[in-house]
């Protein structure tokens, strides 16, 4: 999240003997760097989690127009009653919420600029039925459990193949059902195809307009029997 120059420094700047124990949600990365560089014999103690495949819930690509993106996002979410959606930015997610707000949206923005109480109003909300959406960034694609979060929406693509797992993985948990769609603009369709490939995902980017009526139910919804 930025710190690991400072948390480089304190390590470096310890001159008497000592134990030192790391704890993080993930340990790979620049985490790994910290392990490699300044751990010595390190020993791993790991809290497994089931790993999310992409087989667990349905997955649907839309190819949308820019300045129709949040209205096929609100769309969505009208015809559910729970739906994450996430951005890779923090003021993406804000200004998301604010437009979805003007698409008659109750929602929320939660990321690491707002103060814990305001986070743990908006999960409150949102976990309790008070907020249909709840628009995150992928800081908040790990460690959050919300029961019967009917959808997820990468509003802007994930960045990687384990980022689209992480953020999947908010819906079809404990056995229950789950759609993920992917809003698509014109230049990002190249990055979002590595992205299938990366994760043997083989389904059609279908073009959405708010408008389309298959947007009434996506759970019944199979783009795959369109493009046969």
């Amino acid at each position: 999240m930025g710190f690991l120059p400072q948390v480089e420094w304190v390590l470096r700047h310890i001159q008497v003997d000592h134990q030192t124990m790391l704890f993080s949600a993930t340990l790979d990365g620049a985490v790994d760097t910290v392990v490699k560089r300044h751990l010595n014999d390190p020993v791993f103690h790991e809290v497994a989690e089931p790993e999310v495949t992409v087989s667990e819930m349905g997955h649907i690509f839309m190819s949308v127009h820019k300045m129709n993106r949040v209205q096929v996002a609100a769309r969505i979410i009208h015809q559910g009653t729970k739906t994450m959606l996430f951005t890779r930015t923090k003021r993406g997610a804000d200004q998301l919420e604010r437009e979805l707000r003007a698409e008659g949206v109750k929602a929320a923005a939660i990321h690491g600029d707002l103060r814990q109480s305001q986070r743990e109003k908006a999960l409150k909300d949102f976990s309790g039925g008070g907020l249909k959406a709840l628009v995150a960034t992928d800081v908040a694609a790990r460690g959050i459990h919300v029961d019967d979060v009917e959808a997820v929406i990468h509003y802007d693509p994930a960045s990687d193949a384990k980022t689209y797992l992480h953020r999947s993985g908010r819906t079809a948990r404990a056995g229950g059902s789950g759609v993920v769609v992917s809003l698509i603009c014109w230049n990002e369709e190249l990055e979002i195809r590595k992205l299938m490939r990366r994760l043997g995902l083989k389904q059609p980017i279908v073009e959405m307009f708010s408008n389309d009526e298959r947007l009434k139910n996506l759970i019944s919804w199979n783009p795959d029997l369109e493009a046969n």
